[in-house]
């Protein structure tokens, strides 16, 4: 019996430290190993990490690097360059799939070697307008390391504009997933469904993600519907803006919850009726509001290349970033008309099953399988 497909999928950023990337990479083996695919995942993961993944390879620590407005865990131990690289050779992996292969010393080792005779190599890439990663890597050595992939991947068209600037070539644009369906196994905080309109905002509090602009606004809005609610799930301090906002109008009915879990993010989603992103810019593919779509949600959100490129009239009213009059005006819209919150929610929950990880997840193996001419047919083949 023929063995199945092997895929190494190498992760730039710690694992010890959930983020967006990170979470791409587990789900997609997940859904890869239920199409008969036998995966590794090979990443830093520092002293700490919970071993919660079951076929992670361990590569190294990290340091944090300042990156687009947040910051990035990577290793940059070039000692580990020869470990990786017998890693995968030993490993006798027909794919090796490399998730931003310019963030670090793990995806770059495997990049400066060809691995002569040896898998086929693929990158993804997440990045955004803002990002300064091909800055880091000088032109020529880009350009050198660019060329030993076999096939290229972007998560969205803006993340395809931006990779194309400094890395001009052919691109299958494959997004992020999600689950489509979690959000519908927990249940809402009954506690908040009291009548009240209830607007999320998801996210870090990083500056970009304009949670000032939203707080300015609801507090404009309180005075005309007093029956609204903000809350505020999110890791991390908010800005000065923000709280400068919180201490001067101190609005009643804003719930700061900080952090949270994944199920309990599920639940806040599933409790809200309008779910608001106002990030100013520097996002390439919005997981978040798939996932918010997923849960029946009405969205607005700002008019930014990473937003417009998913979202829809049918689903969604944009607002120009950092417009508080605009913001102010889309959500009034919503929190009138219920019939109109529900419309738009079913729209959206409709659209974000297109991104349900097993739909993702074929079209990525499918990609795999469109280069059998460089594999041994009989190793591409055999998939359960």
């Amino acid at each position: 019996m023929k063995r199945p497909l092997k895929v190494a999928l190498v992760c730039p950023y710690d694992v010890a430290f959930p983020g967006g990337v990170s979470a791409h990479i587990q789900n997609l083996s997940a859904n890869l190993e239920k199409n008969g695919v036998d995966t590794s995942i090979i990443a830093p993961a520092s002293p700490g990490y919970d071993d919660s993944i079951p076929n992670l390879i361990k590569m190294g620590s990290s340091i944090t690097v300042p990156t687009g407005g947040s910051l990035a865990r990577i290793s940059l131990s070039v000692w580990l360059a020869q470990h990786v690289r017998n890693l995968v050779k030993q490993g006798e992996y027909d794919v090796v799939h490399l998730h931003e292969p310019f963030a670090g010393a793990l995806t770059l080792s495997l990049l400066s070697n060809s691995l002569e005779n040896g898998p086929i190599k693929i990158g993804t890439f997440h990045s955004f307008e803002g990002s300064n990663l091909y800055k880091i890597v000088p032109d020529w050595l880009l350009q050198k390391y660019f060329r030993t992939l076999d096939g290229r991947i972007a998560v969205s068209e803006p993340a395809k504009a931006y990779v194309q600037k400094y890395l001009p070539s052919e691109y299958k644009v494959i997004p992020n997933g999600i689950d489509a369906n979690e959000v519908h196994s927990v249940r809402p905080y009954e506690q908040f469904i009291d009548g009240k309109v209830n607007i999320l905002f998801l996210g870090r509090l990083e500056k970009r993600k304009g949670l000032r602009y939203l707080l300015s606004s609801f507090c404009d809005l309180k005075w005309k519907f007093p029956h609204i609610r903000l809350i505020i799930v999110g890791t991390g301090d908010m800005d000065s803006e923000s709280q400068r906002i919180l201490g001067e109008r101190n609005p009643d009915d804003v719930l700061h919850v900080g952090s949270a879990s994944h199920e309990e993010k599920l639940r806040y989603l599933k409790t809200a009726d309008i779910f608001c992103s106002p990030a100013t810019g520097q996002e390439s593919f919005g997981i978040v509001l798939l996932e918010a779509m997923s849960a029946g949600l009405p969205i607005v959100a700002s008019q930014i290349d990473g937003y417009e490129s998913l979202l829809g009239e049918e689903e969604a009213f944009l607002f120009r970033p950092g417009d508080i009059t605009d913001l102010s005006e889309k959500l009034a819209i919503l929190i009138s008309d219920k019939q109109m919150r529900h419309q738009m929610g079913s729209h959206g929950r409709k659209k974000s099953e297109l991104f349900d990880w097993p739909v993702v997840a074929e079209r990525i193996l499918n990609y795999y399988l469109s280069f059998t001419s460089i594999l041994d047919s009989n190793r591409l083949r055999n998939i359960c």
